[in-house]
């Protein structure tokens, strides 16, 4: 999956330049300590600047600094462009106290299909989506702060109440994945959890007409 992919390109690269600029701190450090350390007979230097090297030193971490954010927009970009000629998939996102609640406007005969959950007793609604096919997701709270997020998919994105995010995933393959809310928002939020499941998009129309036609003769589905 694209956003699973380059997130890892992000935190691989972003991981590396970290540890260089760590082990290059301890080094200098340790080079000053040992030629500087009792007994070695240098005596304190009197120089109380030395802007040649500050300069050299700002420069280098400014570079990296424009070159981070420049290469983490892109790669932003990238995680949520949507291809012109590729279906689009629509889902409403609600979070509350303490669950979630998944709606699909217009997706059968003109009618919303809603999946809604309590998250007692480890009843957790499932998120259902096509692979194949851009998802467009625009989510909010009727409460508090919440955060949708799928550990094993790599992506969070918290949920407001009076606003509306909106991001964009593909699924290229069908699964099963857990779902969290990662923003402490109240006594139940460690069950506040739910299940998405990607399925073909055959499968997922036949999943929708299932669910509308339930909602229409009031029965579970």
């Amino acid at each position: 999956m694209d956003h699973r992919r380059v997130f890892g390109e992000v935190f691989t690269l972003e991981t590396a330049i970290a540890s260089f600029v760590f082990v290059a701190v301890l080094a200098l450090m340790a080079v000053a300590v040992i030629r500087r350390r009792a007994g070695t007979g240098r005596r304190p230097s009197r120089r109380a600047e030395n802007n040649r090297l500050e300069s050299y030193y700002l420069g280098a971490l400014g570079a990296i600094a424009v070159f981070l954010v420049v290469y983490t927009a892109l790669a932003n970009h990238r995680e949520h462009h949507t291809p012109a000629d590729r279906p689009t998939t629509r889902v409403d996102v609600t979070g509350f106290q303490w669950c979630w609640k998944f709606s699909y406007p217009g997706a059968a005969a003109r009618r919303t299909v809603s999946v809604q959950g309590n998250c007692r007793n480890k009843r957790y609604p499932t998120l259902v989506v096509p692979t194949g096919t851009t998802v467009k997701f625009r989510i909010t709270s009727e409460d508090v702060i919440h955060s949708m997020w799928i550990p094993a998919l790599r992506y969070k994105m918290d949920a407001f109440p009076n606003h509306r995010n909106t991001f964009t995933l593909t699924f290229d393959q069908t699964g099963r994945w857990r779902g969290r809310c990662a923003e402490f928002c109240g006594q139940r939020h460690k069950s506040m959890d739910f299940w998405v499941k990607a399925v073909p998009p055959d499968e997922y129309r036949k999943w929708l007409s299932t669910q509308a036609a339930g909602a229409a003769t009031g029965a579970a589905v």
